[in-house]
Formats: structure tokens, C-alpha cells, sequence
């Protein structure tokens, strides 16, 4: 491929009386020119100021529809304008914004080049970005639908299984001598484990396409649903959970409240052999909330910290502690969704914390504010 093919184009919306030919010299030697007086397809837009009214809505038009990919527009500004062309704060409206850069005339090459080289390579890394973006979100959604199937697809002949299993069990267990009994005792276990384990994938597998919309929710009644469906276990090992004020965040209960009960549920049962106490508290940090979780438990070892928010990682032996392996997988897609981050802080023997971001509620921040 010629060096040729690789140039961007600029397009010049610029009038005779803006000296078009001359402009039109000074860039052929740097990019492809196209002097088509109309807003069509082009990496860069430079129009001059006596011209620009002409184009104003024409450019607008496309800079938009060509958004989140950069769209530069360049305007050449004559000493004689009557137009005040400045440019705008970008802090005062969000992107995109029509006119980026502003060179005076006479044009000064350097300058031009210069400031048309970083608009393009702006351009450029911005497609790359949407690039990227799109293969990945697609990526994701394949990934997504795989898992759904799969996982949908898994159900029935596993229902099977454990049904013939059970069958089994009930008319022959009597005549099964103990290794016949412990043999099927492994598969009725191995089944009903297999079970969970693609409850857990369908749900870490519709995260994005089941979940509501955000909305302000009030973490303490998240909070207080979940140790309500915990409470058995909660008594079962003399459980001691206590809370601080909770705020109200951008989220979705339904998910929030799975995040809940799975921390809390984890933080009860890796408590080692003492009685498990467990922290709830949050701090405002900007515009999002830092929720912990901590607990005085086994730890988790430093090595271990980045793995168990992996599909199918765990740390502890069927036999040690019961679970599927996606629980902190799921956590980890919840609170990614809600826009925030989810980290542990542990030693082994000293407790951990699990700490999440969230994105504070519209109406709290006006409350502070």
C-alpha cells in the first residue's frame, strides 16, 4: 500500500475570495485536499470565517452524527471578519463540539501542520477506540448469548440425571452396600453442585441484559432485605453484622441486593472457627460511595486477591466450604455495571475487607449540596 493511501483528508470549505488555490498549495504536499464545496466525507473540515455561517448547520449536522469519533473542524480566521468566532470552554457543554481549532491569517504552515497533525491523530485514535469498543462489546454479547445457551441448554439433561439418580437411590438404595451407597452419594452431590454452578453462570450471564435501570436506592432497605433472607444462617453461626447509615445510590436493587447477600454470606462462612463479625460501612469519596464489607475471618492470601473475582476460582476444597465459584465473578459484573470498581484488602488469619464503589444518587448529592 502506497504512502498516498495512508493520508488524511482534509476537506477545504473555502471561498475564492479565501484564497483557495493557495491554501489548497500549501496542504497537497501534506494530506489528500478535497475542494468539493460541500460537507461530505473527510477526516478534517477547514473552513474560513467568511464562510462559516454557510456551513454552520451542515458541520453541526455531521460532527454529531459522526460522535463518539472525533470530527475535527478547523476555521481560518481573516483579520477583516466581522464574525467574533472564539472557541468555546469545552467544560461548558459536553461533547462534541463544532469548531477546534482557530488559526489566523495569514496561515503560518508551522502552526497549521502542527495543530491539523494533533486534530488527526486525535481522529484517528478515536476510531481506533470505537474500533476496539465495538469488536469488544460484540465480543461480549457473543460470550454472553454462548453462556446463556449453554448453560439454558445444560438444565434439562442434568435434571435428568439427578431424577434417575433419585430413582435409583429410592428403590435400590437398601440393596447398595457401602461403597454402592457412597458411590452414589458422590454423584447425587457432583449433580446437585453441577446444578448450581449453571444457575450461577445463567445469572453472572445476564447481568446486562436482565438488569433494571438505574435508579436512586436507598442501601440501608438493600441492607436489610438481605440479613432478613439471611437470618437463618445469621443464627446458625451466632452471627454479629452491624451497619452504619447507608447512602443512597445510582443502582439497581435487585442486583445490589445479590451483591449484598453474597459478601455478607461469604464474610459469615470464611469466619474460620471464631463467631463472625461483620462490618458494614461507607464512606463519600467525590461523586461515589466506597462500601465496605469487613469481617475478622481466614484472610485471603495476597497472591489469591486478583483471582477470586475469576468464574469458577476458589480458594477452599468442596469439602472446606460450600459454593459454585462465581459468587465474587457475579459481584464483580454488578458493581462493573454500576460504573464502580470492586477491590479486598486482606492477610491470611487477619480478617478482609471488601470495599465497592458506587455512583452516588442525583438526589443526595442535591441534598449535600
Amino acid at each position: 500500500m502506497s504512502a498516498d493511501e495512508h493520508r488524511e483528508t482534509v476537506k477545504l470549505l473555502i471561498g475564492e475570495t479565501g484564497n483557495r488555490a493557495a491554501v489548497r498549495e500549501l496542504l497537497e504536499g501534506q494530506y489528500e485536499v478535497d475542494t468539493d464545496q460541500s460537507v461530505g466525507e473527510a477526516d478534517c473540515y477547514l473552513v474560513d470565517d467568511h464562510t462559516f455561517p454557510d456551513y454552520h448547520e451542515a458541520l453541526r449536522e455531521r460532527v454529531e452524527r459522526s460522535h463518539p469519533v472525533f470530527c475535527p473542524v478547523v476555521v481560518v480566521r481573516r483579520r477583516d471578519s466581522a464574525l467574533r468566532l472564539s472557541l468555546p470552554d469545552p467544560g461548558e457543554r459536553d461533547p462534541p463540539l463544532l469548531v477546534d481549532e482557530i488559526v489566523d491569517a495569514p496561515i503560518d504552515r508551522t502552526v497549521l501542520f502542527r495543530r491539523l497533525n494533533t486534530l488527526l491523530t486525535r481522529r484517528t485514535q478515536s476510531k481506533d477506540l470505537r474500533r476496539y469498543i465495538t469488536r469488544l462489546e460484540e465480543s461480549n454479547r457473543s460470550l454472553e448469548q454462548f453462556a446463556y445457551a449453554a448453560s439454558h441448554d445444560l438444565q434439562e439433561p442434568l435434571r435428568m440425571v439427578s431424577s434417575y439418580l433419585q430413582l435409583i437411590d429410592q428403590r435400590y438404595g437398601d440393596a447398595l452396600d457401602e461403597d454402592g451407597d457412597e458411590f452414589l452419594e458422590f454423584a447425587i452431590d457432583g449433580a446437585d453442585r453441577m446444578r448450581g454452578m449453571i444457575h450461577g453462570l445463567l445469572e453472572y450471564s445476564r447481568i446486562d441484559a436482565d438488569g433494571e435501570q438505574l435508579a436512586p436506592t436507598d442501601l440501608n432497605n438493600v441492607l436489610e432485605d438481605v440479613l432478613e433472607d439471611l437470618q437463618m444462617k445469621i443464627d446458625d453461626h451466632d452471627a454479629q453484622v452491624t451497619a452504619e447509615s447507608l447512602p443512597r445510590v445510582e443502582g439497581d436493587a435487585d442486583q445490589l441486593r445479590q451483591l449484598f447477600q453474597n459478601l455478607l454470606e461469604n464474610a459469615i462462612e470464611y469466619s474460620g472457627d471464631e463467631v463472625p463479625r461483620v462490618r458494614v460501612a461507607a464512606e463519600r469519596v467525590g461523586q461515589k460511595w466506597q462500601i465496605s464489607i469487613s469481617d475478622e475471618g481466614v484472610g485471603i492470601d495476597a497472591d489469591d486477591q486478583e483471582r477470586i473475582f475469576e468464574v469458577f476460582e476458589r480458594l477452599h476444597s468442596h469439602e472446606e466450604h460450600a459454593g459454585t465459584g462465581i459468587g465474587l465473578a457475579l459481584c464483580k459484573r454488578i458493581v462493573e455495571r454500576h460504573g464502580g470498581e470492586i477491590r479486598v484488602e486482606s492477610d491470611p488469619g487477619e480478617g478482609a475487607t471488601f470495599t465497592v464503589t458506587l455512583p452516588a444518587s442525583d438526589e443526595h448529592a442535591n441534598d449535600e449540596q
